[in-house]
């Protein structure tokens, strides 16, 4: 059986994990960024997306603070979620390219 396929929300908060730890506010705002402004997560959203992706062993909490007297938990990818998270980014940039490639050769003077 092959890597599940990620949905979008998930593909892009794992990908605002790649790089370092980050919390919930956080995670919305990277999200946000990474998708050019294209999706934004409700905050109900974004919590079950990270319970499920927890669930599924990609992600773990990384440590727990509290900011003005609220807890604040950040959260970083576990090694499956490194896998999961550069697999399904590999298959989406030869999707692309691929398209890419079909696009150019449609456009090709006759």
């Amino acid at each position: 059986m092959g890597t599940p396929r990620l949905q979008e929300p998930s593909f892009l908060i794992l990908s605002a994990l790649a790089d370092e730890p980050r919390h919930g506010y956080a995670l919305l705002e990277q999200v946000s960024l990474l998708s050019g402004g294209a999706v934004t997560l409700k905050v109900g959203s974004l919590y079950g997306a990270l319970d499920r992706l927890a669930a599924q062993g990609l992600l773990v909490v990384d440590r727990e603070e509290v900011v003005e007297s609220r807890l604040r938990r950040y959260y970083r990818l576990t090694p499956r979620g490194v896998e999961v998270l550069t697999q399904e980014a590999e298959r989406l940039s030869r999707q692309a390219a691929a398209a890419l490639q079909r696009l150019r050769a449609g456009q090709a003077p006759a």
